[in-house]
């Protein structure tokens, strides 16, 4: 099996801490093929660069998911989902997605981190669209950028642990997604220090995308998630030209 971990965002850094995550989450004999964005947001931060990603999402997977068995959004936006979702013949899993299902199995309420204060509407909005917004004990928001957990790992690891007890203690959370590629990893080393289970989306989503490939599910036929059926698109690569224009 193969999977493709797709992160638009710019920064390589962000790519190696879900490659590592992943690699912790999947099973034996697991392939894994982990690309960056080239163009766009060097960290999505808003729904003006969220909007860029949306491109290069769909540039990466034009590119590159062909050969794969499954694809995880490695972006905690859950940046293309559908989009993915519509144009690939695969299975196609979002991070953030796949940690709030994992969530709702080993919890009633779940309590969401994430980095910047500007950055928690979007999230009860992706929570809201899933249909788990009433699922949500609280959404925390770091004092923190991406980039510092990189720079400053202590500082970022602190706000992190700080976080989740506030979520744990003071909001009712039974179970605490870390919703950031950058956090990518950062669960199982603070897990002993947390009375209740910690989520990595990352790993969420590897371990959903390996049952999909499993399941063999066929792809919708008719529906707004079936294929579009072959459209026409200009100004864009050839690569993601012929995506658009594929038929069923």
């Amino acid at each position: 099996m193969k999977l493709l971990l797709l992160n638009p965002n710019t920064t390589q850094a962000v790519t190696d801490a879900v490659l590592v995550a992943a690699r912790a989450a999947a099973r034996p004999g697991t392939e894994l093929k982990a690309v960056t964005g080239r163009f766009g947001p060097v960290v999505i931060g808003s729904r003006a660069e969220n909007a860029l990603a949306h491109h290069s999402v769909l540039q990466l997977a034009a590119e590159h998911a062909h050969d794969c068995d499954a694809v995880v959004l490695a972006v905690s936006l859950d940046t293309g989902l559908w989009a993915c979702r519509e144009l690939l013949k695969v299975p196609v899993i979002g991070m953030t997605e796949a940690g709030l299902l994992a969530g709702c199995s080993v919890a009633t309420r779940i309590g969401l981190i994430t980095y910047g204060r500007r950055m928690g509407p979007l999230y009860r909005e992706i929570a809201e669209g899933y249909g788990l917004a009433s699922r949500l004990a609280c959404i925390a928001t770091l004092d923190v950028t991406p980039q510092q957990t990189f720079s400053e790992p202590q500082a970022v690891r602190d706000a992190v642990l700080t976080a989740a007890r506030q979520l744990v203690q003071h909001d009712g959370a039974e179970a605490v997604l870390l919703a950031g590629a950058a956090m990518a990893a950062m669960a199982a080393d603070l897990q002993p220090e947390i009375d209740v289970p910690l989520l990595d989306g990352v790993a969420c989503a590897v371990a959903l995308a390996e049952a999909h490939a499993n399941l063999k599910l066929p792809k919708a036929r008719t529906g707004s998630v079936s294929s579009t059926g072959g459209r026409e698109v200009r100004g864009v690569s050839p690569e993601l030209a012929n995506l658009f224009a594929q038929r069923p």
